[in-house]
C-alpha cells in the first residue's frame, strides 16, 4: 500500500465514533438573496440527516454569489459576539441532527481582511475547527474572462486537519485542491478523508476538477470528498460553477 511506503509513517488518528456512515454532498442553486441561501441549506442539511447522512457538506462560498467585488457584502465576523446567521444556521441543524458538518465556506470578515472560510461543526453543534483558503485562485483568459481571488481576498496560513465523530477529516478549498502536498501532509497525520468544497469554474472544471479528486484519492490512498454549488442556469451570472460534486475512494494498490 502507498500509505506503507510513506516515510515518516502516518500519524494514526483515534477511534471514530462511527465506522461506517453515510455522507452528503449538498449542490445548491446559490442566489443573491442570503437569507434564502440560509433557508436552503439548511433544508437540505435536515433532508440528508434525516435520510441517514453522518457526515454532510456544503459548497465553496454558498451563502451568497461568486462575485469577488459583492463577497463583503455577505461576510460574517466568525469570532465576533456579533450576530453570524450562517454560522448559527450551521451550528443550530449539526446539533439539532446529531450530525458532523463541514459547512463549505462562506466569506469571512476578521480584521480588516476578507477570508475565503470552511467551519466544521461537531454534533453537540460546537465549532470543531475553521480552514482558511491557503491557495487563492487568480485566472485569466486575455480578452474572454478575468478572475483574481487575490485583488479581494487574503491567504489562509495553516493547513486544517480535525478528529471528528466519522474519522480524522483535511480540510481544502477550491484551489487547494490542486497542490498534491497539502493533501500528502493530510495523508501523513492520518486522515482518512479530505473535504475540499469547490466551485470550479466551466472552463478549469471540465478539464481538472475530476482528475484532481482522482489524484488526490489515488496518491495519498484515502477519500476525497467535494461540493460545489449547483450551475446556474442564468447564463448573465457573473461566474459560472462546473458543479459535479463528487466522492472519490483510494485505488487498491498490491
Amino acid at each position: 500500500m502507498a500509505s506503507d511506503a510513506r516515510i515518516p509513517a502516518p500519524i494514526p488518528p483515534p477511534q471514530p465514533k462511527i465506522s461506517k456512515f453515510k455522507i452528503a454532498l449538498c449542490q445548491l442553486l446559490v442566489t443573491p438573496d442570503k437569507e434564502r441561501n440560509i433557508a436552503h441549506a439548511r433544508k437540505l442539511i435536515e433532508d440528508a440527516a434525516r435520510k441517514g447522512a453522518k457526515l454532510v457538506v456544503l459548497p465553496e462560498i454558498w451563502n451568497c454569489p461568486l462575485s469577488l467585488k459583492n463577497l463583503s457584502k455577505y461576510a460574517e465576523d466568525i469570532d465576533a459576539e456579533a450576530a453570524c446567521p450562517s454560522i448559527s444556521m450551521l451550528s443550530e441543524v449539526a446539533f439539532r441532527n446529531g450530525i458532523t458538518l463541514v459547512g463549505g465556506s462562506i466569506p469571512e470578515l476578521s480584521a480588516g481582511q476578507l477570508f475565503n472560510t470552511c467551519c466544521v461543526f461537531g454534533p453537540d453543534g460546537k465549532l470543531k475547527a475553521k480552514h482558511r483558503k491557503l491557495h487563492l485562485f487568480d485566472f485569466e483568459v486575455p480578452g474572454e474572462v478575468a478572475f483574481r481571488e487575490s485583488d479581494f481576498l487574503t491567504a489562509g496560513e495553516e493547513p486544517t486537519i480535525v478528529d471528528t465523530d466519522v474519522g480524522r477529516i483535511g480540510i481544502g478549498i477550491c484551489h487547494d485542491i490542486r497542490f498534491p502536498e497539502l493533501a500528502m501532509l493530510y495523508g501523513s497525520r492520518g486522515a482518512h478523508l479530505i473535504c475540499y468544497p469547490g466551485a470550479f469554474n466551466m472552463s478549469t472544471g471540465e478539464l481538472l476538477w475530476e482528475l484532481m479528486q482522482r489524484a488526490r484519492a489515488a496518491d495519498n490512498q484515502l477519500f476525497v470528498a467535494t461540493c460545489a454549488p449547483a450551475r446556474d442556469p442564468n447564463t448573465s451570472a457573473e461566474y459560472i460553477t462546473w458543479g459535479h460534486s463528487g466522492l472519490v475512494g483510494p485505488v487498491s494498490v498490491k
